[in-house]
């Protein structure tokens, strides 16, 4: 196990050195949980299964049988919880001659900050890769063609087109047209935009001004003309900005419909320390379990713009 000696701290070794700098980064914090919704558990794995109801209710004429529908499962989701671990480890020696700050709470701040790290981009990963890798229903969490039961298709996929008031319009109306696995139409309502730091002077003008704008210089709008995104009141929860979207085209919609994005906690962060008695040396760690994931695809709309 390589430790942090004395020969990676030289400078610290001798008087004279005016400042220590690059560990005091800021972070962005805890931007998972403005899309997710979190749950605890005690189990190695989750899985959680969609059902489908009835069909729409046929007519009965007078003196006939009544008629019978049967219901089924739809498909799994399955979250397997993965863990996360990282550690540091000091020589006595580096400890006993460093003449600035305390070398632990200097790195258990790095480890601190790796770990959030690792969290924050797997949380992303579920949008990034979200157009490609395959869920429980077979195909990709953005897709046109998620099968239902009733033999017909559910689309949360917006054309590949850069975020603008009419690409966020068209996505608040395939919203709106949403089914449920017997063909039966769901309120479904767009409730948050996600979206890379690329685009968020483009969200703001097109969620918080009270007249329409635009993102191209040659369209002009009547001067009364009204934004109705904002008008109607479209997006209730406004729009965040994650730094860990690796697309900078892309856009998403959290809509209200529940068990969408979903964050289980198997194990909490924990950290610890022990000296090694032989060498001396002081380890430090900090290990969590969790997992990131999704049931229900229509909690969330996504596009990945052009």
């Amino acid at each position: 196990m390589a430790a942090i000696s004395r020969a990676q701290l030289l400078k610290e070794l001798l008087p004279g050195l005016n400042a220590l700098f690059g560990l005091e980064y800021k972070r962005y914090e805890e931007q998972h949980k403005e899309l997710y919704e979190t749950e605890n558990s005690d189990r190695s794995f989750e899985e959680e299964v969609k059902l489908s109801g009835f069909a729409s209710a046929p007519v009965k004429t007078e003196g006939a049988a009544l008629t019978y529908d049967s219901a089924q499962e739809s498909y799994i989701s399955r979250y397997n919880h993965e863990t996360i671990a990282m550690g540091f480890s000091l020589t006595e020696e580096a400890v006993e001659d460093n003449l600035y700050d305390s070398l632990s709470a200097r790195y258990t701040k790095a480890l601190s900050r790796a770990m959030a790290y690792t969290k924050q981009v797997k949380a992303a990963a579920v949008l990034n890769t979200g157009f490609a890798t395959n869920g429980g229903d077979g195909v990709p969490l953005f897709s046109a063609s998620h099968p239902l039961v009733s033999g017909g298709t559910n689309s949360n996929l917006g054309t590949a087109a850069d975020i603008s008031e009419t690409t966020l319009e068209a996505a608040v109306i395939q919203i709106n047209g949403w089914k449920d696995e017997r063909g039966l139409l769901i309120v479904a309502k767009p409730r948050k935009l996600v979206v890379p730091p690329n685009s968020q002077f483009i969200v703001t003008r097109l969620l918080q001004t009270e007249l329409r704008t635009s993102n191209s210089a040659i369209t002009t709008f009547a001067p009364n003309d009204v934004n109705a995104l904002k008008t109607n009141g479209i997006f209730s929860n406004g729009y965040t900005v994650n730094n860990y979207l690796t697309d900078t085209n892309s856009y998403f919609i959290l809509t209200d419909i529940p068990n969408g994005l979903k964050h289980f906690v198997r194990v909490p962060m924990k950290t610890g320390m022990d000296s090694d008695f032989d060498t001396g040396n002081a380890r430090y760690k900090a290990r969590e379990r969790y997992s990131f994931g999704y049931s229900d695809h229509l909690g969330v709309w996504g596009s990945a713009g052009t």
